[in-house]
C-alpha cells in the first residue's frame, strides 16, 4: 500500500513539472504530451524495480532505463528524447530541493554502429543518367537535374530551390543555399552546363508561374518542383536504368562525395563542396572509400 503511495507522490511529481513547464516556458500541448508519455515509461521502470523515492534513483537506475529503450530498437533521436525529458525532470527537482543529486548527469545513450551512406557505383550513375528520353521535354528537364545534382552534389532542397540567377553558366558555379541559408559556390562539370544550358533554352519548357517566375526546374504546369517530385523522378529513372537497388537524391549526393575521394580528392575540399559546417561529418566518406577499397583488394589481390 505504501508503494502506491509513494508512485503517487512521484507521478504528483510529474504533475507539478508538466504545470510549471506549460507556466513558465509556455510548452505546446504536444510537448507536454510527449514529456507526459516520456516520464510515465521511467515511473513504470521505477514501480517495477521498487524504487518509490525520487532520491532512491541512482544513475545506475536510468541506465538500466536506457537499457530498456535500446532493447526496444528504439532510433538513437527517439532514446535522446526520451533522456531530455527525464534529464529535465531531475533538474526541477533538485531545483526544488527535492532530490541532493542529479542521477542524470553524464548519462548518455549507447553509441550505435553509424551507417555508412549508400552511394552508386560509377556505372551505376551513368546508367542514371542517361536514363531519362531526352527528345521529350520533360526528359531534357530530368537529365539536367540529374546532372546537376551529381555534378554539384547538391541535396534535394538546395536543387529544387535554384533560381535563375543562382546560375553563372559561363563560370561554371552554382551559388546554393544550403542548410541554415548558408551560400556556397558549387562548380558545375562540362555535361551538367551543357544539359541546363539546352533545358532552359528550350522553346517547350513550361512558362514559369507567378510565384516560381525565377526557378530552375519547373514541373508541367510551371510551379517550382517541390523535394517530394524530385524523389519521385529520381526513382523513376532508377528504375527505367535497371539498377538493382533503390537511390535517392541523397544517394546522388553520396556518390559525388564518395567517387570524389576515391580518385583522390582532398577531404576538406570535399567539406568545402558538399558545405558540411564540421569535417568529422565528411569524414564518413572516408570510411566509404576504404570500404570500396578493401572490396577491390579482396577481388584482385591472389592472397587476400
Amino acid at each position: 500500500m505504501a508503494r502506491r503511495a509513494a508512485a503517487t507522490t512521484i507521478r504528483a511529481r510529474v504533475d507539478e513539472f508538466l504545470t510549471e513547464l506549460a507556466a513558465a516556458r509556455g510548452a505546446s500541448a504536444h510537448t507536454l504530451r510527449a514529456y507526459r508519455t516520456d516520464l510515465d515509461e521511467l515511473l513504470r521502470l521505477l514501480d517495477e524495480r521498487g524504487v518509490d523515492d525520487p532520491r532512491l534513483v541512482q544513475p545506475r537506475t536510468l541506465r538500466g532505463f536506457l537499457m530498456t529503450l535500446d532493447e526496444r530498437g528504439l532510433t538513437r533521436t527517439t532514446i535522446q528524447r526520451k533522456l531530455s525529458a527525464v534529464r529535465s525532470f531531475f533538474k526541477y527537482l533538485l531545483r526544488r530541493g527535492l532530490i541532493e543529486n542529479h542521477p542524470a548527469t553524464g548519462l548518455r545513450p549507447a553509441r550505435r554502429a553509424r551507417k555508412l551512406p549508400h552511394s552508386l557505383e560509377t556505372s551505376e550513375v551513368e546508367a542514371l543518367l542517361f536514363a531519362p528520353d531526352v527528345g521529350t521535354q520533360i526528359g531534357r528537364r530530368d537529365r539536367a537535374l540529374l546532372e546537376c545534382m551529381y555534378s554539384a552534389g547538391t541535396r534535394a532542397a538546395e536543387t529544387v530551390g535554384l533560381d535563375r540567377g543562382d546560375l553563372d553558366l559561363r563560370r561554371g558555379v552554382a551559388r546554393v543555399r544550403g542548410k541554415g541559408r548558408k551560400e556556397r559556390l558549387a562548380p558545375l562539370g562540362s555535361h551538367a552546363l551543357a544539359a541546363l544550358k539546352e533545358y532552359l533554352a528550350d522553346p517547350e519548357r513550361p512558362r514559369p508561374a507567378a510565384k516560381s517566375r525565377n526557378a530552375v526546374f519547373l514541373n508541367r504546369n510551371g510551379g517550382r518542383l517541390t523535394t517530394r517530385s524530385l524523389g519521385r523522378i529520381v526513382d523513376k529513372h532508377v528504375q527505367r536504368a535497371g539498377l538493382r537497388r533503390s537511390a535517392t537524391p541523397h544517394t546522388l549526393r553520396h556518390s559525388f562525395a564518395t567517387h570524389l575521394l576515391d580518385a583522390g580528392a582532398d577531404l576538406k575540399a570535399v567539406q568545402e563542396l558538399l558545405g558540411h559546417e564540421h569535417l568529422v561529418t565528411t569524414q564518413i566518406y572516408t570510411h566509404v572509400s576504404v570500404e570500396r577499397l578493401r572490396q577491390i583488394y579482396e577481388k584482385a589481390h591472389p592472397r587476400a
